[in-house]
């Protein structure tokens, strides 16, 4: 899939805060176009709400940034144009009754109606099922899911793929809008270490092809650009478990603004 060009972004003194107290503060990052950042740390650090804030789909409350030419916060609409987000718990949650296909379709149909021009909505029928066609099959190789290789095909459920497939999955429906920017939560949750390495891999070969791509991690790969939402101070126990409650509160606010 030939990739677009991907975003620089960078931050100074970046924060958020929320109801209970700062979900991240103090972060610092500059990444060239077509990097892979790492946003990495412990669960409840407040890396979604990093992830959320740094694609326009959560408002800062300090700091500088900015994603390619855009600013945050004042042109948080701009950012979420022109980025994507997959695998966020509560924001791009795969139905697990509906099949791979039912998704792609799905999603292919809300990128032409809600993603494409007017103009675009008034050409043949034909010629608009083709177009989705070519986004599914490019969205489906540069994520490496070989709908071929699942026990029924297209026909096979969420409910019935492996994990790191899943993933795959949320990263394709993604890539149907040809993002320049693309966040990845959870890259390495419950997975073993050659899932991991399977993952860092399509990862890579994401911004290889000219995507900027930031990943959620526990721990960053060497080849990485690594921030961590927690640099400002080493959260308690306490405050970890109150993170992780505002990660979900937030995700489930934001479930229909990230869809789209």
């Amino acid at each position: 899939m030939d990739g677009p060009r991907g975003l620089r972004v960078t931050a100074e003194d970046f924060g958020l805060r929320g109801p209970r107290g700062w979900a991240f503060r103090g972060v610092g990052l500059d990444a060239e176009p077509g990097s892979l950042i790492a946003i990495a740390g412990p669960s409840g650090s407040g890396r979604t709400c990093l992830l959320l804030a740094l694609t326009g789909r959560m408002k800062p409350t300090e700091g500088h940034t900015t994603v390619g030419p855009f600013r945050l916060p004042k042109q948080m609409a701009a950012v979420r144009r022109i980025s994507a987000l997959a695998h966020v718990p509560g924001v791009t949650d795969l139905d697990p009754a509906l099949t791979v296909g039912e998704h792609l379709r799905e999603r292919a149909l809300l990128q032409r109606r809600f993603g494409g021009s007017v103009r675009g909505l008034l050409r043949p029928r034909s010629e608009r099922a083709a177009e989705a066609r070519l986004r599914i099959d490019a969205a489906l190789s540069a994520a490496g899911l070989d709908r071929e290789a699942l026990p029924k095909g297209s026909r096979t459920a969420v409910r019935d793929l492996e994990r790191v497939e899943a993933l795959r999955l949320s990263v394709a429906l993604a890539l149907i809008g040809r993002p320049r920017l693309l966040g990845v939560d959870d890259t390495d949750l419950k997975l073993s270490e050659p899932e991991r390495a399977e993952v860092w891999a399509l990862l890579r070969s994401l911004t290889e092809a000219g995507t900027t791509v930031l990943a959620v991690c526990r721990e960053a790969p060497e080849d990485a650009v690594a921030v961590s939402a927690g640099s400002a101070d080493e959260p308690t126990h306490e405050e970890a478990e109150e993170d992780v409650e505002e990660d979900k509160e937030a995700a489930d606010a934001l479930a229909e603004a990230g869809r789209a």
